[in-house]
Formats: C-alpha cells, structure tokens, sequence
C-alpha cells in the first residue's frame, strides 16, 4: 500500500483549470481498484492518495497519467508502508504476516 503526498508546484488558478480533468482520472483509478481514498490537504496546497499496486514502479506508472504529473503542476512524493492494523470494516487492505 501507498499514501502518495501531492505539492503543488504553481498557482491554484492553474489547479483549478485542470482540476475536472484530474477529478475524472481519480474516478478512473478508482473504477480499476488502484485508489482506496483520496482528498485535499489543509491548507489547499496539495492532496493525498492511499493507493495500492503492485509495486512501486507500477504506481508511478499509474500516477504519470494524472493531468496534475502531465501539466507538471504538481509534485509527487510516494511512501510504501505495510497496514499491519486497521479499524473494523478495513481488513481488506490488512496485511497479513
């Protein structure tokens, strides 16, 4: 699993201008099961994405077809961790031993 922090590299008027674009590749990767949750960072200065793939190289090519990486408007900094704990109703992205 991935929690992916996005920094935006320029002003949120160009964010904006793209931002129903980058909407429909979320619901994309959600459709294919890539996406578990995402959302905007408070301040608006970025957001962030669990997401979960095969592998880190995977994601990356999963990620450079978000509008945001193709306009380079924004920063991508990817983090792997292992769920070994979750809340109840989440024991489906639970790692196992």
């Amino acid at each position: 699993m991935f929690i992916v922090s996005l920094t935006y590299t320029c002003e949120l008027d160009q964010i904006d201008q793209h931002l129903d674009a980058h909407v429909a590749y979320l619901h994309e990767q959600y459709k294919a099961g890539h996406f578990i949750a995402s959302g905007r960072k408070v301040p608006r200065n970025g957001g962030i994405i669990l997401a979960t793939a095969d592998s880190r190289e995977t994601l990356e090519n999963i990620l450079q077809a978000d509008p945001f990486y193709t306009e380079n408007l924004a920063a991508y900094d990817i983090q792997e961790f292992i769920p070994s704990m979750v809340a109840n109703g989440l024991e489906a992205i639970q790692e196992k031993a």
